[in-house]
């Protein structure tokens, strides 16, 4: 390797192929749009996993200061980026990732109206994502973070005709301002109590005062949770995501899987110095990620969408990687955040081919059947339902097993009671995974044969396999979902346990493993995939042998079954309770106040003063010799008496 990895190059690469395609892309046939596109995805990616091959030979952490960014007094803020196990590994999943789903958006994407413009918001949210990423302090790291929060509300309002879509993107976007203050106010304490941005020099005051605990730690880590819960999508931040589906299939899969909603655990992981200073702090974020994590597996419980669907365990998901940052776990939040980009971005890829498949169909109780219409589709997605639902040896099971057995030997106290919501999530996710594999694929069909939806989805030939162009990262996706776990395997297991020595030098676990945790590991690794077991059971009985069961269970808990359907009526809630009053007082009370007060008012003003001042100059500007000198006698005798009095040394002339 040179001595210069050019990290720069990395983001900068994909904010070229936005500009060409976002300048030039309209007058460009489809083809050389794509061609922009994958290249501005490729390049970094390969830069990346070159990086990776040379990572050992490495001194770490590796900086590149571009230049001095910003400087007022003593406060100064550097254009650098870095590069650690952490920034490597979460590198390989925005570029890897990324890239396939821009292949597959080719396909998916082939009929529609600003193809040009979809592809420039993709390599736009790329730019932004790898920013984050490569921060090499908090300001830098805001550019990114409120980078993708842009390019969320402009991929997610792509289909801005549509009046859901576009109050969708409008929502995520109104959101996650209320985590992004927390991220600020988090800044501003840094400011004030380090100096300082840069994350090194953060770090090593905090390494050189054992004794600072709590206090303003504990503040500056509850506005970063804040934060985290609006771009993670957590309690009480969550409700932006799931209306994130309105935007095109790829772009779910690139939020939801590889990029925007990681950002949260990514932020928490890199500051983990700052959370292990406040108990309260990383309590909080426990409780929050394990209720996030149950609260959304129950609404998946009876969506009928099947992007919704998805959308829920997403939420869910995070909740764990929460949960083991909350139980200071920090590698095994990430080890879940990188299997989580395997099969979840292959979940919603392989949504969008039934959907494409169905002409744009997204009901799953219109679907079925679809097994051997759709063989490749069906095995891809079985492979991500597996995954995700932690069946050995798919690579769920080893991340979300690995979160579940840190949480039960957490030393802290709430460790049994996260541990525990996360078993009982666990088999309630496998309920509502594989409802939606019954649903979709077995029984009888039920799908309609539609002509092409107004986004161009399906030709009106039936239910078809999709092109290969969007397959052929299906099938990569699900090789990965099956090994991708393999890298984390633990010692109980007869692994090693990689990746946690692997982001050591960052995340610092514990120490010596106590003597009997491999049994133990290896007993709630059994008991974890038993619960699994059982709401794969409950699903199959339901959806699959007795199929008329849920419709008749509906009806019995008609109130719980509507309550969860409506999803708790959660943004009814905040409707009523902070919508609806801000725009009563934004619409009546401040407009009124504005508009009659200060605009209406000061126009009036205005014209009176004006008028006033032209009556006044009317009158001076008379056209009469007598009036003009006696102006000027009258204007002579002023100064003549300033100057007498003394006034004038107070004027310079």
């Amino acid at each position: 390797m040179t001595n210069s990895l050019n990290l720069w190059l990395i983001p900068l690469v994909p904010f070229a192929g936005f500009l060409v395609n976002g300048l030039l892309g309209r007058r460009f046939p489809k083809a050389l749009v794509t061609t922009v596109a994958w290249v501005a995805t490729l390049i970094p990616f390969l830069q990346v996993l070159n990086i990776a091959l040379h990572f050992s030979s490495l001194s770490l952490p590796y900086t590149e200061n571009v230049g001095t960014w910003i400087t007022a007094g003593s406060f100064h803020a550097d254009f650098a980026f870095a590069l650690d196990q952490l920034t490597l590994i979460m590198l390989l999943v925005v570029t890897g990732v990324g890239f396939l789903i821009h292949l597959y958006s080719a396909g998916y994407m082939a009929h529609e109206e600003g193809y040009w413009r979809f592809f420039a918001y993709l390599n736009l949210f790329m730019f932004f994502m790898l920013t984050l990423v490569l921060a090499e302090n908090f300001l830098l790291m805001f550019v990114g973070w409120e980078g993708v929060g842009l390019a969320s509300y402009l991929l997610i309002g792509f289909y801005f005709a549509k009046d859901s879509a576009a109050n969708a993107g409008k929502k995520a976007f109104v959101v996650n301002r209320v985590g992004d203050f927390g991220f600020l106010l988090a800044m501003f304490l840094i400011i004030a109590h380090f100096g300082t941005l840069s994350f090194g020099r953060v770090f090593n005051q905090i390494a050189q005062h054992p004794e600072w605990q709590g206090g303003f730690l504990t503040a500056i880590a509850l506005f970063l949770i804040l934060g985290a819960t609006g771009k993670s999508a957590q309690i009480p931040l969550y409700v932006w995501l799931p209306d994130a589906m309105e935007g095109p299939t790829p772009v779910s899969a690139l939020i939801h899987a590889a990029t925007m909603v990681t950002a949260g655990v990514y932020m928490v992981t890199r500051t983990h110095l700052i959370f292990d200073r406040s108990p309260f702090a990383l309590t909080t974020l426990a409780l929050i990620g394990a209720a996030t994590a149950l609260f959304a597996a129950t609404i998946g419980l009876v969506q009928t969408d099947i992007k919704r669907v998805l959308a829920y365990s997403t939420v869910s998901q995070l909740g764990y990687m929460f949960l083991a940052c909350g139980v200071a776990a920090y590698s095994s939040g990430i080890f879940h955040l990188l299997t989580h980009a395997f099969f979840k971005a292959l979940l919603f890829l392989a949504a969008g081919s039934v959907i494409h498949a169905l002409s744009g169909e997204q009901d799953m109780r219109v679907m079925g059947g679809l097994r051997k219409k759709i063989p490749i589709t069906f095995w891809t997605m079985t492979m991500a339902v597996f995954a995700i639902c932690g069946i050995p040896p798919f690579a769920g099971f080893f991340s979300k097993d690995e979160i579940l057995y840190q949480a039960f030997i957490s030393p802290n106290p709430i460790g049994k009671l996260v541990w525990f919501i996360g078993l009982f999530t666990a088999g309630l996710t496998a309920f509502y995974m594989f409802r939606l594999w019954y649903l979709t694929f077995f029984g009888e069909s039920r799908a309609k044969e539609a002509a092409p939806d107004d986004h161009g989805h399906g030709h009106g030939h039936g239910v078809h396999e999709s092109p290969w162009i969007m397959l052929g990262p299906l099938v990569i996706l699900a090789i990965l979902s099956v090994i991708g776990g393999w890298v984390g395997v633990p010692e109980a297991l007869g692994g090693h346990a990689e990746i946690t020595h692997f982001l050591s030098p960052v995340t610092q676990p514990a120490g010596e493993v106590a003597e009997g945790a491999h049994s133990q590991e290896l007993l709630l690794a059994v008991v974890s995939v038993v619960v699994a077991g059982i709401g794969w059971f409950i699903a199959h009985l339901m959806y699959f042998v007795k199929p008329a069961i849920p419709e008749q269970l509906a009806a019995k808990v008609h109130g719980l079954y509507s309550l969860l359907l409506d999803k708790y009526r959660i943004d009814e809630l905040y409707g009523a309770v902070i919508v609806t009053p801000v725009l009563l007082l934004s619409r009546y009370v401040l407009k009124g106040l504005f508009d009659t007060g200060v605009i209406t008012g000061g126009t009036l003003a205005l014209g009176y003063t004006a008028q006033g001042v032209g009556s006044l100059v009317q009158r001076v500007q008379s056209g009469n010799i007598r009036s003009y000198a006696g102006w000027l006698a009258l204007g002579a005798a002023a100064l003549l008496l300033l100057t007498y009095f003394g006034f004038g040394s107070h004027f310079t002339f």
